[in-house]
């Protein structure tokens, strides 16, 4: 079987723009190329190998299967993460969380700083590497995420300490200096879910009781004693949980109680300090 590669895109894309972005990242995984490389060739015709690849793989994700899965990567910050079904696919929504805690290290001032429920570890990994002078410790329930997590650490050169545990239960009083935390915040009835457990995401990584609030309270209120005075703590949650976040951590004592919106304008981070 032959093809161009436009007709690749063509036929797989149908006129779609969401579609032909993702047939693009398909096809630049297969090619091994960049962007700029592809557009220079549209016109060349496909080797048998990757045009039965592509097609095979296409119909994955044609039949809901996220692209991530299946090609086993997904982009964070402009680097490429390991991925499969034992973790959550990083979302570009989650940089307003990274961003922000960015901001709370600063350039440089040392300091231990915890990523609670770590996942794929695309933020502990991405905030060791942009400041390697803190020391980052990435922590998950799961066994299965820490074993992704450690290997991207591993392949993207970060110098990032690995545990398992419940959230913050097992570390000292005031021994860390920041906190930031993307847990499970929907509602067991979300209507998102359904698109979500068909893409084979791990529901124990989105859903969460009391409406999608108890693990970023559980976590708020574990952060307040690990946290050195002066601490912070950045926790990524739903658009519409802006204000009940805020309320949250008001009531548990925390300062400078704000939140920060996503790209597209919504509300996505609360943060605040502890006194």
């Amino acid at each position: 079987m032959s093809a161009t590669l436009a007709s690749l895109l063509r036929e797989a894309a149908g006129g779609d723009a969401e579609s032909r972005a993702a047939a693009e990242w398909l096809l630049l995984y297969l090619l091994g190329k960049s962007r700029s490389w592809l557009y220079a060739h549209l016109s060349d015709t496909g080797e048998p190998a990757l045009v039965g690849d592509f097609l095979a793989a296409w119909a994955r994700v044609r039949a809901g299967e996220p692209l991530p899965y299946v090609i086993g990567e997904a982009e964070f910050w402009g680097r490429r993460f390991l991925v499969d079904r034992r973790v959550l696919i990083p979302r570009p929504d989650s940089e307003a969380l990274l961003t922000l805690a960015l901001e709370c290290v600063g350039e440089d001032l040392p300091g231990t700083v915890v990523d609670a429920g770590t996942g794929s570890g695309a933020l502990a990994v991405s905030l060791a590497l942009e400041r390697p002078q803190s020391f980052v410790l990435a922590c998950d329930r799961s066994a299965d995420a820490l074993a992704v997590a450690s290997a991207n650490a591993r392949r993207l050169g970060a110098a990032v300490a690995f545990w398992q545990g419940d959230w913050l239960a097992a570390l000292a009083s005031e021994s860390v200096d920041g906190v930031m935390s993307n847990p499970p915040y929907l509602a067991p009835d979300d209507v998102h879910l359904p698109e979500l457990r068909s893409g084979g995401e791990p529901e124990s990584a989105l859903v969460a009781a009391e409406g999608g609030l108890a693990d970023l309270a559980r976590i708020a209120e574990q952060a307040r004693r690990v946290l050195r005075p002066g601490g912070w703590l950045a926790m990524e949650h739903g658009h519409t949980q802006g204000e009940a976040t805020r309320r949250m951590l008001t009531q548990l004592g925390y300062e400078d109680v704000a939140t920060r919106q996503d790209m597209a304008g919504r509300d996505r981070v609360v943060v605040g300090r502890r006194v």
